[in-house]
């Protein structure tokens, strides 16, 4: 006998914002240099919420949403940039903070 598995989708289990937050900031800092990884969780977080209201609130089409913010999807930033504020997120770039606790100086008492 085999072993049974079911498919996953993590939009099943974004019920809150912070879910939502906690979710895009672990993809975030999951994906590296991988865009289409922050534009497949977006998706995620589209699916989560509502595509077909996503649709309205962006003006888009709900079918140009799926292929847009699928794994193979290629869409524009001014097309991120809509879905993110239908979705009440904000882009924002931040300098990264160094970490000043290992650095290479010698301190003497």
């Amino acid at each position: 006998m085999g072993i049974k598995t079911t498919r996953w989708d993590s939009a099943e289990f974004l019920k809150t914002e912070e879910d939502i937050q906690l979710y895009l900031e672990a993809c975030i800092e999951e994906a590296g240099d991988d865009p289409a990884f922050i534009v497949q969780a977006l998706g995620v977080i589209a699916r989560a919420k509502n595509m077909s209201q996503l649709a309205r609130d962006t003006g888009l089409t709900r079918e140009g949403l799926y292929k847009a913010l699928s794994p193979d999807g290629n869409p524009t930033f001014s097309t991120v940039a809509k879905v993110a504020k239908a979705l009440g997120l904000q882009i924002t770039v931040a300098v990264p903070h160094k970490d000043t606790s290992q650095n290479n100086f010698l301190r003497l008492p």
